[in-house]
């Protein structure tokens, strides 16, 4: 099928077509963090025992998790490239390449040789295989939400592109849901011996059909125009660092509040239980309650995007995660269900969700058409990989530190969400004024392209092609 869609003009898009990319964009994200989701929850299951069994038991957990945190330093170095081809050959074609390739490389853990088969050589490819997904999802979260994106009408571009990001917490609930079933129908020798390999393999299936899916959909609009008018033979990443300096760096430092939260409410609070003699497997059901309850949740925040601002809402639910944390330790020392599924529920479901639903609008409309992809996954990547990727070993280490006492480790959580308040103060509005009736038909660059500009923005100030500036 031809890739070429038509240029744009001034008419709303199709609403079949807007809802055909998103449906490919949802398919296609949960397809590849399933890849990626998968092997943490086989790390912490059966990796210590397969790759690692030369070593103490609790030394062997923390290699298998050393290489699960390989995959989130990855990533940057995934996003720079894999932005780069975004902007300069196509957002669908990098899509196409980064499933492939996260997804081959989950299919291939499937078939490894394990430590008893060829010794320490097989941790060796692990971790090799665990850094081509990582570079593989570099580039996979921004690059969907932006197709999402510059799909979606002006007045519902938060509502549409939110959607994408159900693809993270779906992908999370996938992999726990398939574990619980082999252990509680396996033996634990059937299940260390091949029962572990069946959800690594199953991706081949998942990425088959989040293929089938990525390849109908046609190339964004904003992208074909500027093709049209060779505005994708600049530099991108020159063009960042040249023009767009400040939104980069406040847009890297708010990825902080969600980057962080996540690990801290779905990882951290359930070794945190251990410490405290609380059944970890109670604040993991409530932990999976609550996911579910953020699938409901991010749509309606991105519809609310729609009516209020994307900053507003995002400013709002990191102020309340920034209230939640120490009540979170709090829920889970009392070791009741209800009590912590009630606070993972408003931590994950409004805090998480309400800062996670804005970036899928908000960061695209902060960067001019040519230069998109790169910003996009620049933030996305260098924020989620300072705050997101050593997370869980730095809490640890504090919590360690304070004689199991929380203190240090609220403060680290408290001062991640501050430095995201800090700088969304510092962020511009991007969404459709509704105050003055008056809404963008297009991307706020478009204009520019219509008019056979050649510089893509760059001949306009930088801030006012990177803010999204109003021009009625």
């Amino acid at each position: 099928m031809s890739e070429r869609a038509p240029v744009p003009s001034t008419a709303p898009p199709d609403l079949r077509d807007v809802r055909r990319t998103v449906r490919a964009s949802v398919v296609g994200t949960i397809a590849e963090y399933y890849d990626f989701f998968i092997y943490g929850t086989a790390a912490a299951l059966v990796f210590n025992e397969v790759f690692f069994p030369a070593t103490d038991p609790v030394v062997g957990t923390l290699a298998a998790f050393s290489t699960y945190a390989v995959g989130f330093f990855a990533r940057p170095l995934g996003g720079l490239v894999w932005g780069h081809i975004g902007d300069r050959v196509g957002r669908k074609k990098a899509l196409v390449f980064t499933l492939l390739l996260t997804g081959l490389g989950t299919f291939g853990v499937g078939l490894l040789p394990t430590y008893d088969q060829i010794g320490v050589w097989s941790a060796v490819v692990l971790v090799l295989v665990r850094l081509i997904q990582g570079f593989g999802v570099g580039g996979e979260q921004g690059g969907a939400v932006l197709l999402a994106a510059e799909a979606s009408p002006a007045g519902q571009r938060g509502w549409y592109a939110s959607f994408v990001q159900l693809g993270a917490p779906a992908a999370y609930l996938i992999p726990t849901g398939l574990f619980a079933v082999l252990t509680s129908q396996l033996s634990e020798e059937a299940f260390l011996s091949w029962g572990w390999r069946i959800p690594f393999l199953l991706s081949a299936v998942v990425v088959v059909i989040g293929l089938v899916i990525r390849l109908r959909v046609h190339e964004s609009r904003t992208f074909q125009a500027a093709r049209e008018m060779q505005q994708t033979r600049t530099a991108p990443l020159r063009q960042l660092v040249r023009h767009h300096r400040r939104v980069v760096l406040t847009g890297m430092l708010s990825k902080f509040v969600e980057a962080a939260v996540f690990p801290f409410y779905t990882v951290f609070l359930v070794a945190y239980a251990e410490t405290k003699d609380v059944d970890p497997q109670i604040v993991l059901n409530a932990v999976m309650i609550a996911i579910a309850a953020e699938l409901i949740a991010i749509p309606l925040f991105g519809r609310l995007t729609d009516r209020v601002g994307r900053r507003p809402v995002y400013l709002a639910a990191a102020v309340l995660n920034l209230i939640l944390v120490v009540p979170a330790f709090e829920a889970v020392e009392t070791g009741n269900l209800a009590v912590i599924a009630a606070l993972l529920i408003v931590g994950l479901a409004l805090g998480h969700a309400g800062t996670y639903a804005p970036q899928a609008s908000y960061f695209p409309e902060l960067f001019p058409t040519t230069v998109r992809y790169s910003g996009i996954s620049v933030v996305w990547q260098f924020g989620s990989m300072i705050a997101s990727g050593p997370f869980t070993v730095v809490a640890t280490a504090l919590l360690l530190a304070g004689d199991d006492s929380y203190t240090w480790v609220a403060v680290y959580v408290g001062a991640l969400i501050v430095v995201s308040i800090a700088a969304l103060c510092f962020m511009p509005e991007t969404a459709p004024s509704r105050r003055s009736g008056q809404e963008y038909t297009s991307w706020p660059d478009l204009a520019d392209l219509r008019s056979g500009s050649a510089d893509g923005g760059a001949g306009r100030p930088a801030e006012s092609v990177s803010t999204g500036e109003r021009r009625d």
